[in-house]
């Protein structure tokens, strides 16, 4: 067997898991609109089906008080009660026909909903919620670890293998553990032993009510890297005391959302914090389960088998792609989507309160809408471009039945992911277009590389043309602008303009701030040494193993590497920096910046460029920012002229991604338009019709 460390069955003595694959709890927002449990079911189905050992459902809270804020109604999945029994029986039913058990998440939120009505073991607001929470009384805390019980043998009763009670990421349990949320002076606050007595209690009522062949995973907070939040030698006396509360498999937490650290997006390298695990497995008997940035088998097997864990757990590579586990046991994991960690449509989807998907696998979460099926009418397709639009819709045409023909005038497939794939930690793409590019050979697309569509007389060969030729970069109207210090984002990524090490970029959008990551050249990718991203982040790297135990397991300060240039990031907008960028991992590329020592400047008028450098003027204060080079990322221009000579000739043309509308590059909206366009082409005739 390719990877026999992974495909080693784990007996908990009572059952058994057929491998040490965990699909982690996530949040998906169908737990609130899926009335019927239909797309539940069909979510998480598709990934049992996929070989998954053991998943873990999204949080469920166990009362009102503990949920996001996000109204579910009664008899949704979300709302845990006995009306929304049926919905999780068939769920765990059509699970349980796979060969895969499922454990119900209990999650209470603490101070981290966004309801106004939320709760706490002290009443102090969380950075990350709006409103301050009411200190839980004696009585409440009793009420909600009976409510914690209750949950559990709902679950029981509906057909669940176990349940996780959420014990990390600074929500509810956490905040009783942590002397940083937990003021209290009374038997629930004040000492070690009385903070962490809140979840204990949990644990020890909950294996009461559901008997001793249930599964009881605890998720413990490994490390907190937060301020006032638990030593290691804590952490260790909680995992072995939950262990003697009858925890059968202890599960890992890595930072408070509140952390100023990032812990599972691109600009953490994979298998960032088995260090961790690998410490904690060595003081307990019980299985423990490593997490984050894992998205390859080969990293699952190493893991394993250098004793880092016991089973390893992925939330997002199962939104990428539900048949992870069965490409992995048929040693092709080449044919894996792989997850990029990029959240833009996940959790950034979840905390806009929309249901989640995937960039990569815009399926996800949507399996009941975008099912796969033969096209009514197949058709001759030339798709011209190969970027992320083109690719999705060559693979999803071709899948349907379509003859398709894939023009690109590189001699590369990829389009702008090629561009993408060179911004620091943005490397992922490598395995997107790895991914797409077995994809075509598999389900017959004629792929043309360095061959240019030459227009009306090859279109004359195809039903229907595609047309996904992306974009170019926008001059803006700036006098000088063709000055030789000048050049595009496009130019600067490829090398094809050298650039010095005083460089001003024009335009504080998505691609501006890539550029100046790629300029500082300071951020770690997926294959640079941990010790480089623990140092730049401060992170304290022998934690772990310090027996005077510094809490939170943060270091003195962070020690980014020196940037290699000075960078200077303008934009006219007097709004703040990085509005646009994703909820979840804009903070993060404004923490490089500060990093980097990137002066970023609001409210900029550009006057001219000219060899003293970039004249500008800043609340009409005139200044000239002597740089060597000027780097322009201000918006593209859809590169669709095609479509102005094929459709008056009465061919059939489409227009998708960048071709279609020419915003940020935008390669969630690309793989979705290619995706959406490849179900609805073949239903019906559309000759001379542009879209």
């Amino acid at each position: 067997m390719h990877y026999p460390q992974m495909f080693s069955p784990l007996d908990l003595g009572f059952t058994q898991l057929k491998n040490r694959v965990v699909m982690g709890s996530m949040h998906t927002g169908l737990e609130e609109v899926d009335r019927s449990g239909e797309r539940i079911a069909a979510f998480y189905g598709a990934r049992a089906a996929g070989g998954v050992g053991l998943i873990v459902t999204g949080g469920i809270s166990p009362n009102r008080e503990g949920g996001t804020g996000i109204p579910a109604p009664k008899g949704s999945f979300g709302r845990f009660d006995e009306a929304s029994l049926p919905l999780h029986r068939n769920l765990t039913q059509t699970v349980h026909r796979h060969g895969s058990k499922i454990l119900l998440q209990i999650l209470h939120t603490g101070r981290y909903s966004f309801a106004p009505d939320l709760v706490a073991p002290s009443a102090i607001k969380a950075p990350i919620s709006p409103h301050t929470p009411r200190e839980l009384s004696a009585q409440d805390i009793e009420r909600t670890i009976e409510d914690f019980a209750n949950c559990a043998e709902r679950a029981r009763r509906a057909g669940y293998d176990g349940v996780e009670i959420m014990g990390s990421e600074g929500y509810l349990i956490n905040q009783f553990i942590a002397p940083r949320t937990n003021q209290r002076t009374d038997d629930w606050g004040g000492t070690f032993r009385n903070r962490i007595r809140f979840p204990l209690e949990i644990l020890k009522q909950v294996r009461a009510r559901t008997g001793e062949e249930f599964i009881l995973m605890y998720r413990i907070s490994m490390i907190d890297l937060v301020e006032g939040g638990s030593s290691w030698p804590e952490i260790v006396e909680l995992a072995r005391l939950s262990e003697e509360a009858g925890v059968n498999i202890l599960n890992s937490g890595i930072g408070w959302h509140e952390a100023r650290v990032p812990t599972i997006a691109q600009a953490v390298p994979r298998r960032a914090w088995t260090w961790v695990t690998k410490e904690l497995k060595s003081q307990v008997s019980i299985p423990v389960v490593a997490c984050n940035r894992f998205n390859m088998p080969d990293q699952i097997e190493t893991s394993l088998a250098d004793g880092e864990a016991d089973l390893v757990s992925m939330a997002r590579p199962f939104l990428a792609d539900p048949e992870f586990v069965n490409k992995a046991e048929v040693a092709t994991p080449e044919r894996i989507n792989t997850c990029i960690a990029c959240n833009q449509a996940c959790l950034d989807h979840v905390y806009a309160m929309k249901t989640c998907s995937c960039l990569v696998n815009p399926r996800a979460c949507h399996e009941t809408i975008f099912a796969t099926t033969q096209a009514e009418v197949t058709k001759t397709i030339a798709v011209v471009g190969s970027g992320p639009a083109g690719l999705s819709f060559a693979s999803e045409a071709a899948a349907r039945g379509h003859k398709v023909t894939l023009f690109e005038a590189e001699n590369h497939l990829g389009g702008q992911l090629n561009l993408a794939r060179n911004i620091p930690g943005k490397d992922e793409f490598d395995e997107t277009i790895r991914y797409f590019s077995n994809l075509l050979e598999s389900v017959g697309v004629e792929v043309r590389l360095g061959e240019r569509f030459s227009g009306a007389d090859t279109a004359a060969e195809f039903d229907a043309i595609v047309l996904a030729t992306g974009t170019s970069p926008r001059l803006p109207d700036i006098e000088g602008i063709n000055h030789k210090s000048v050049c595009s984002y496009v130019e600067a990524i490829t090398g094809k303009k050298p650039v010095g090490r005083r460089v001003a970029i024009i335009g504080a959008g998505g691609i501006g701030f890539d550029m100046a990551e790629f300029l500082l050249e300071s951020q770690p990718g997926c294959d640079t040494e941990l010790e480089e991203f623990l140092k730049k982040w401060g992170i304290d790297s022998h934690w772990a193993s310090d027996e005077a135990g510094q809490k939170s397991g943060l270091a003195a300060r962070p020690m980014p590497p020196s940037p290699k240039r000075q960078v200077f990031l303008l934009q006219r907008s007097r709004e703040k920096f990085g509005r646009t960028l994703g909820k979840t991992t804009g903070w993060i590329h404004k923490a490089e910046m500060m990093l980097g020592g990137v002066k970023m400047l609001g409210g900029v008028t550009y006057e001219k460029i000219d060899d003293e450098g970039l004249h500008i003027s800043v609340e009409g204060e005139a200044q000239i920012l002597n740089v060597d080079n000027i780097v322009i990322c201000a918006g593209q221009n859809p590169l669709n002229e095609l479509a102005g000579l094929l459709t008056p000739a009465g061919i059939e043309v489409h227009l998708i991604g960048g071709a279609k509308e020419a915003g940020e590059l935008d390669a969630k909206r690309a793989i979705s338009e290619g995706l959406k366009l490849a179900e609805k082409i073949g239903l019906h005739t559309t000759a001379g019709q542009q879209e």
